[in-house]
């Protein structure tokens, strides 16, 4: 079994990554491999942000990691809240507050056109690998279902009428941005040791 250590301390990306990873693989949180830190994410790109956080933990642990950086990209909001997506109504990354605040700039627009966009940088025997996934989509009225984390309320893929957050996991996982960037992961690592 291979250890990758995800540079997060989001458990809920932890959960989402794993079952897509197949067997051979083992991703370990920040805290389940013992580092309490918080990485910053001071870059205006997703690749630059990803790249960073997973040097920093190279750097620290020199094993095989990954990150991840994610942004809701709303067309009508130039692209808005995009890198800023966690911490978009302040640093507390509060998800309602943040869900609230893009409810609101989308008050009064006909276009709620979106996606959702994941990069992960990889560190492999040293080497660096970038993947992205994008999952098009629209945001709903008002935020519907229980399930997921972020904007998950009020993200509706496209070819669904459903809510990220009214979908479990399986479901989610048939259109996620973050999923798809995984699978090119684990298509890669998959090539890489067989």
């Amino acid at each position: 079994m291979r250890e990758l250590i995800f540079a997060t301390n989001n458990q809920h990306k932890a959960d989402e990554i794993q079952p897509v990873l197949r067997d051979g693989f083992k991703v370990l949180t920040l805290r389940e491999s013992g580092i309490e830190i918080d990485i910053p994410e001071p870059y205006d790109s997703l690749e630059e942000n990803a790249k960073t956080k997973a040097r920093t933990i190279y750097q620290m642990t020199g094993q095989n990691c990954f990150s991840e950086d994610t942004a809701l990209e709303v067309n009508s909001l130039n692209g808005e809240p995009g890198v800023k997506s966690a911490r978009y109504a302040g640093d507390g990354r509060d998800a309602g507050a943040n869900t609230g605040k893009l409810l609101n700039k989308l008050s009064d627009q006909e276009d709620r056109s979106g996606r959702f966009r994941t990069v992960i940088a990889l560190i492999l025997d040293g080497q660096e690998y970038l993947f992205e996934g994008i999952c098009e989509g629209s945001i709903a009225d008002q935020p519907r279902g229980v399930k997921g984390f972020g904007y998950d309320p009020v993200f509706i893929p496209r070819g669904d009428n459903r809510t990220f957050a009214e979908m479990d996991l399986a479901e989610k996982n048939q259109y996620s941005h973050r999923a798809k960037a995984v699978s090119k992961l684990v298509d890669f690592l998959n090539s890489s040791y067989h």
